[in-house]
């Protein structure tokens, strides 16, 4: 597909404060900070042709400038947390770009830092699904679940028996057993890239909306780095 005069954002967030991997976002993979690998695929995105990274760091905001992203505003605390919902930080941006430069794209990518597997050819999928679809409000990136939510399971107090292993979708301890896994509708879960139409976020207040679309890529490249055993399993992968 031939580019597009559509204007395309790219934006990343890369709060400070994580506490699992300190640092997590900046800290080096095979020889880059994190964040410098989904900028490197975003850069060569045939669509995308602003990259913004949204931080509450300086040194954060130092870091993705010198790889080659905008910072225009930093982040403010309250939308740093643990819990902050992070299409607040996405909102938040589009907000102080409006207000200082009267920019409004017509489509928003948001890509996370924590997925370095993903591809420029992935981006660019979720782009193309928006620009052949007007009906799609949104289109996400999914991989099949490692391990399918049928077989979660929880621990619950009973008066009786005292505490005890039940399936985590109702309380049975017979349904513990495996079933036939042929069985299961194929479970996918999301790998952290989602690109909307600004009309989703001002309309639905989310960035997927109701019509979401999806593009499927294998499990080895929806990693998700959250601990120093990410870490290495991607280190492995890169090699």
């Amino acid at each position: 597909m031939e580019k597009t005069n559509l204007k395309v954002m790219g934006i990343i967030g890369i709060r400070s404060g994580s506490k699992g991997v300190p640092n997590k976002n900046i800290k080096l993979l095979a020889g880059k900070p994190l964040i410098g690998w989904i900028l490197d695929k975003a850069k060569k995105s045939k669509y995308i042709n602003r990259l913004i990274v949204s931080t509450d760091s300086q040194e954060y905001a130092d870091i993705a400038t010198s790889i080659g992203a905008e910072v225009p505003c930093l982040r403010p605390e309250n939308l740093a947390t643990d819990n902050a919902p992070e299409f607040e930080y996405v909102k938040h941006m589009l907000e102080c770009l409006q207000n200082k430069e009267r920019y409004k794209p017509d489509i928003v990518v948001r890509m996370m830092a924590t997925s370095p597997m993903q591809t420029s050819e992935d981006i660019d999928k979720v782009i193309e699904i928006l620009i052949k679809n007007e009906s799609a409000d949104s289109a996400v990136i999914i991989s099949e679940m490692r391990q399918h939510p049928y077989k979660a399971l929880k621990i619950i107090k009973d008066d009786k028996l005292g505490k005890r292993l039940v399936s985590y979708f109702g309380e049975s301890g017979r349904e513990v057993t495996p079933i036939d896994r042929h069985s299961y509708v194929k479970a996918y879960v999301r790998s952290n890239i989602i690109a909307c139409r600004i009309e989703t976020i001002i309309n639905t207040d989310s960035l997927t909306g109701d019509n979401v679309k999806y593009h499927i890529i294998p499990q080895e490249r929806s990693i998700d780095i959250d601990n120093e055993i990410d870490f290495s399993i991607a280190e492995i992968l890169i090699k």
